[in-house]
């Protein structure tokens, strides 16, 4: 018998309410009334799942944008909250995995490990966790702080973060409740674990008042490429969205295999498996049954975004306001990762891109919100095959122009083309967002023997 094909996993992310495009409200297919309509999330995730997706992805944040005037009157900064709102679709979906943005920076282990672990007993186990440590001061003025923590110290949080969640997630063995009514027996108390934590930066006693999750732990999911998300990753992800658009023009499957093979190089000084991970690129697929139809509806898209958002957009990602200079001349000075205190990756792929190409503004501001790919079914799945089989991925974290039709049009022509090349799953074979993922369910600390 021969070998099984290797298959890729696909997350559907939600990056805006609308799509991942900063105006994708703007589109005109796009449902930009829906994002607090709970029918309209039922749709996607619904869809997503009929495509067998692993998991839907929804990508949050702590505050409104409001750095530049056209962060308030052009781009969307509403959505709902990401437990309330995956709870309720863990009730109208079976098996897709419910994954979700949340910061180590703003929150308390407890609280979180609590939240999740609700979630993914609800859920039947299928929670999953993006860690993230924030990137603005926009956040850190919401919760008791002038500045945001600097990146070094919201890295290391971050690692003790997962570190006291996982161990309340710990507190009850598998099979502490026994729930014996004659005995008057509720739990093993021999089963119950106090946890007791001490460091700088937490003190968390426990036990956590929810037993073990069904996964053991909800999926780890992280997304920074920056040195220290890098080691972030190494030390405790199980899934990596390459941050980006890889496909677009950010990125090249060069950029994608050297990100894959560094990620994954850095895994075994923490006693890790490459296997442990799975790395998934992002990227947008703008389709259409033809050529001519795939860059009409791309033009659509780059069109969306106004010359001041635009700008705004390019000045976030720099850290300096950058409208005042000459659009049609280049930046007249060079960016620099030093005391910068944002998302280093997202200007780091800036600075990359200013070394392979001379750019104006006009260019540059263009270019970094033009991430769409267009093209007919067989060519994106041409390119995903590509990545794929040429080691810079082990799936897709998959964007769409606008929602929820570019998801519609995602199931409807590119999965059959990825199932007929045996790359993707026709049925699901597990329940877990684990099994989907073939990641093993993570053993105790205090379990004397491991069973999946």
């Amino acid at each position: 018998m021969g070998r099984k094909q290797r298959q890729m996993a696909l997350g559907a992310m939600m990056f805006f309410p609308a799509g991942e495009h900063i105006s994708s409200w703007r589109h005109p297919e796009a449902n930009a009334s829906g994002l607090m309509d709970f029918q309209y999330y039922k749709h996607i995730v619904q869809a997503a799942e009929r495509g067998k997706f692993d998991m839907f992805f929804y990508a949050d944040e702590l505050y409104v944008w409001d750095r530049f005037e056209s962060g308030i009157a052009e781009a969307n900064s509403i959505r709902p909250e990401p437990f309330t709102l995956l709870s309720a679709l863990a009730a109208v979906t079976e098996r897709i995995g419910l994954a979700a943005t949340i910061s180590t920076t703003y929150n308390e282990p407890y609280h979180i490990a609590r939240k999740l672990g609700t979630l993914d007993h609800l859920s039947g186990g299928r929670a999953g966790w993006n860690i993230v440590t924030s990137q603005t001061d926009e956040e850190a003025r919401n919760f008791n702080r002038e500045k945001h923590l600097e990146h070094s110290d919201r890295y290391g949080r971050a690692r003790e973060f997962v570190e006291v969640t996982q161990g309340l997630w710990d507190s009850w063995d598998d099979d502490a409740l026994v729930f014996d009514k004659t005995t008057a027996v509720f739990a093993d108390k021999d089963k119950m674990h106090l946890l007791n934590y001490r460091s700088e930066e937490f003190s968390v006693r426990g036990p956590l008042n929810v037993s073990r999750p069904p996964q053991g732990y909800p999926v780890l999911i992280q997304a920074g490429a920056s040195e220290a998300g890098k080691e972030l990753a190494a030390a405790t992800a199980e899934v990596v969205f390459a941050p980006g658009t890889a496909f677009g023009p950010l990125g090249t499957i060069e950029d994608g295999k050297a990100l894959y093979d560094d990620i994954k190089g850095r895994m075994a000084k923490y006693g890790r498996s490459p296997d442990e991970l799975k790395i998934l690129p992002g990227f947008l697929p703008v389709i259409g049954r033809t050529e001519e139809e795939a860059a009409e509806k791309l033009e659509i898209v780059d069109q969306l975004t106004s010359e001041k958002l635009g700008l705004d957009l390019l000045s976030h990602y720099l850290g300096r306001d950058v409208s005042g200079y000459p659009l049609d001349e280049p930046l007249p000075y060079t960016p620099t990762l030093d005391g910068y205190n944002q998302s280093k990756s997202n200007l780091q792929r800036i600075i990359q891109l200013l070394e392979r190409e001379r750019l104006t503004i006009r260019q540059l501001y263009k270019r970094i919100n033009s991430r769409g790919i267009a093209g007919t079914p067989k060519q994106i799945a041409d390119r995903m095959e590509a990545w794929f089989e040429g080691g810079a991925a082990d799936g897709f974290n998959v964007m769409f122009p606008h929602l929820p039709g570019g998801l519609d049009d995602f199931v409807k022509l590119v999965v059959p083309e990825l199932q007929q090349r045996g790359l993707f799953r026709t049925e699901y074979s597990g329940t877990t967002l684990r099994d989907h993922l073939g990641l093993k369910r993570p053993n105790s600390r205090y379990a004397k023997s491991f069973a999946k």
